[in-house]
């Protein structure tokens, strides 16, 4: 870039960012250019002119602060207006010619009103210009045929029109500007509460992840110390249990956990983010948890439809929570049963048992519900589904959830 263009980019922004200054300057240049004009050139013979005075220092005096006037058109656009209209009438009145710097400074003002006032303003502006202008021109003296007062009255509302569009698209432009940073920080909202969000439903996960296992390797670590001693053999198979457990469940942690980690690559991402569990994964989970000694049956009913990927892996955390707090309550004698009921539009999951864990589990969530009932109203309602859990008739508990098929 050339020095003079840097120049002229640095004075255009000092002007623009000062805008007394550069309105002064316009008054100022205004004058130098008519103001000599006003001295030297002659007025035409015949017509009326010969009825105007001579210019002389009032004349000249009148039309400097006129002029000098526009150095506040931004900031009082109508009162300058007035002011300019006032020192125009007053030469009318004193048979003045008229010049160049109070007609460029009258139709200067009323351009003013119309581009940095309301339109309240600038109308008011506008009908006081025309006013003025169709009456300034019949009292003067000189003969002035309608074409030309039509033009020139046209004129006047030409400059009031482009000072109208230039405020408007201004505010078009402020407003695509204001939309702008109103979309930023939305999008800076929304990513927020995407984290947020986020951060909740690995903390669902893990929760389900940490309950389940932990659970099973805590009923099969009690089993192997209750026949340690008399069958050496079982106690290892059960040690054998938690250890295989313990490696799932560190294994799932690491999953969850690692989608959080952001400097890795996609590849080495995808080579170690297994996918997440779902129900054809649900023959694994009731064989771990029937190690342990719960007698668990699986019933699936209607024709097996796959679900969306979200209903798929909802459905396998809530037979797993449900089968955890079997495991915690229901006592070592009990049953449980999964039901899978497939219909053209819905999956219908229900968990029961037989045990005489009911009471524990409502005194412990009445009152303060835990994680695992609330991540399962959750994770049911995130996918438009209903959610029932409470006492079975006979004895024991059952959760039973409806998914649509189609989240």
């Amino acid at each position: 870039m050339s020095p003079r263009i840097r120049g002229l980019r640095t004075c255009r922004a000092w002007l623009q960012s000062r805008p007394l200054a550069a309105d002064a300057l316009l008054a100022l240049g205004l004058l130098l250019v008519g103001l000599p004009q006003l001295y030297v050139e002659d007025l035409p013979h015949g017509e009326g002119y010969e009825q105007f005075r001579s210019p002389d220092l009032v004349n000249g005096l009148l039309v400097g602060v006129v002029a000098l006037a526009l150095t506040f058109r931004q900031r009082y656009p109508l009162s300058v207006l007035m002011f300019v209209v006032a020192g125009d009438s007053l030469m009318v009145l004193r048979d003045y010619p008229p010049s160049v710097p109070d007609v460029v400074a009258f139709l200067i003002a009323v351009y003013s009103v119309a581009a940095h006032r309301g339109l309240a303003h600038s109308v008011l502006g506008g009908l006081v210009g025309l006013v003025y202008f169709a009456v300034s021109v019949t009292v003067m003296p000189v003969d002035i045929s309608p074409v030309v007062l039509i033009t020139d009255l046209a004129l006047v509302g030409g400059v009031w029109v482009l000072g109208r569009n230039l405020r408007m698209r201004r505010a078009y432009f402020a407003e695509l500007e204001d939309r702008a940073a109103r979309l930023e920080r939305a999008r800076g909202t929304d990513a927020r509460a995407a984290r947020i969000e986020e951060r909740s439903r690995i903390a669902r996960e893990l929760h389900d992840v940490v309950a389940h296992h932990v659970s099973v390797m805590t009923v099969q670590a009690g089993a192997a110390r209750r026949i340690i001693d008399r069958d050496s053999d079982s106690a290892r198979e059960a040690m054998s249990t938690i250890e295989e457990v313990g490696r799932t469940a560190l294994s799932e942690m690491r999953r969850i956990v690692g989608v959080l980690r952001t400097d890795r690559d996609a590849e080495q991402a995808g080579r170690e983010l297994a996918p997440q569990p779902g129900l054809g994964d649900l023959g694994e989970l009731l064989d771990h948890v029937r190690e342990t000694g719960l007698s668990v049956q699986l019933w699936i009913e209607g024709e097996a439809r796959t679900p969306s990927p979200g209903v798929d892996v909802a459905a396998f955390r809530l037979i797993q929570e449900a089968l955890t707090n079997t495991l915690k309550h229901a006592g070592s004698q009990a049953r449980a049963w999964v039901r899978l009921y497939y219909t053209d539009d819905d999956l219908t999951v229900e968990i029961e048992d037989d045990g005489h864990g009911t009471a524990t589990i409502m005194a412990d969530n009445g009152d303060n519900p835990g994680h695992g009932l609330v991540g399962m109203y959750e994770r049911v309602a995130l996918y438009g589904g209903e959610l029932r859990i409470g006492p079975r008739v006979g004895g024991g508990f059952g959760v039973r959830a409806r998914f649509p098929l189609e989240a």
